[in-house]
């Protein structure tokens, strides 16, 4: 699979033109939500004269429809406005247009080309980097999917004056998960701020550095056979905090789900790799305060393992496959881990984020 061209800019206008220039398509298709196509679409369409005049396919919002009836609904419009192998998608939006409109455009004959415009700083430092197209199945996220690298992402904090404060710390979980894989200034840099402090140029920045670090793990390990199973901190515990959510038809941000995975698996990282006692405790403060609003209890701990079970980093059923950390910086890949460690784990948790 080859690397991955990323564009940090804000002028996305111009970026867009330029890139679709060298690809040169015979037409452009533009994969927008509902929220997207109101808030955002427009303003890029007066900035790019290739987004002005391509046609443009719209999505139902949220994580719920992220999955295949969605897909074939995008796939069906692509060959009735004339899709070929040799078309281009621009997908325009945050994590579930990115996975979703990756997936399709994949997929559809056999593969055409697409860009990936992320206009949520989620979508910006996770879901549409690193090649991981897909769609959950039922409430389980991302379950069917292939590796596929966009041919470009164009990387910016253009649009982020459009989301909530949710969205931009749903966003910065995952940055903060870079900062853990990397090292302590990184982690220190981050910590210690809200992300609603940074202006945009400032942020773009940082957005950059957290990117980077991702982007050099993928291109060392593309289909995830060993070092990008890293990125998976706070992903296994993460996705079943996200899965139960759904279940209950409360869904939750990703990157609340994510924050909430962190604290766990550093809980776990301490039990049986010696993390340091202060840094997950200055981590759980942190998400203690920043990312509140989900409940679990002693009840839900059987449920929570049962979609651990599903995780697609497992190698058996049998076994639950952790990546955790000996110190920020000092990662450690294909960690099993017994049921009542893991409830433990859980206990700790609900301790220190006082659930």
């Amino acid at each position: 699979m080859k690397s991955q061209e990323l564009v940090f800019t804000n002028n996305v206008g111009d970026a867009i033109d330029e890139i679709v220039g060298k690809i040169n398509p015979c037409n452009v298709f533009v994969l927008v939500d509902v929220n997207t196509a109101s808030f955002v679409l427009p303003r890029l369409q007066a900035l790019s004269k290739t987004v002005a005049e391509a046609t443009v396919i719209t999505t139902k919002a949220g994580d719920m429809h992220k999955n295949l009836d969605s897909t074939a609904a995008i796939w069906k419009r692509l060959g009735e406005e004339g899709a070929t192998r040799h078309s281009l998608l621009i997908n325009v939006g945050g994590g579930v247009v990115t996975d979703m409109g990756a997936f399709a455009a994949a997929t559809y004959k056999r593969g055409i080309t697409f860009i990936n415009v992320p206009t949520t700083l989620l979508g910006a430092v996770d879901a549409s980097v690193g090649g991981k197209t897909g769609v959950n199945l039922g409430v389980l996220k991302n379950e069917v999917g292939v590796f596929r690298q966009a041919d470009c992402v164009i990387v910016s904090t253009l649009f982020f004056n459009t989301l909530t404060s949710e969205e931009l710390r749903s966003g910065y979980a995952e940055m903060l998960k870079h900062a853990l894989l990397n090292d302590k200034s990184s982690f220190d840099r981050l910590i210690e701020r809200h992300v609603e402090d940074f202006d945009a140029d400032t942020l773009l920045g940082l957005l950059e550095k957290s990117v980077l670090i991702k982007k050099d793990i993928v291109d060392s390990d593309p289909e995830e056979k060993g070092l990008r199973k890293s990125l998976n901190l706070g992903h296994t515990v993460g996705h079943a905090f996200e899965s139960l959510a759904l279940e209950r038809k409360s869904p939750l941000p990703h990157g609340y789900a994510v924050a909430y995975g962190l604290v766990t698996e550093l809980v776990l990282s301490k039990l049986t790799l010696s993390f340091p006692s202060d840094l997950l405790h200055k981590f759980a403060a942190y998400v203690k305060e920043v990312y509140p609003g989900f409940y679990f209890s002693c009840d839900d701990y059987p449920r929570l393992i049962a979609l651990m079970r599903h995780d697609k980093k497992n190698s058996s059923t049998a076994d639950i496959n952790f990546t955790l950390l000996e110190n920020v910086g000092e990662v450690r890949i294909d960690c099993v881990i017994g049921e009542e460690e893991i409830k433990n784990a859980f206990d700790i948790t609900r301790d220190l984020l006082g659930i």
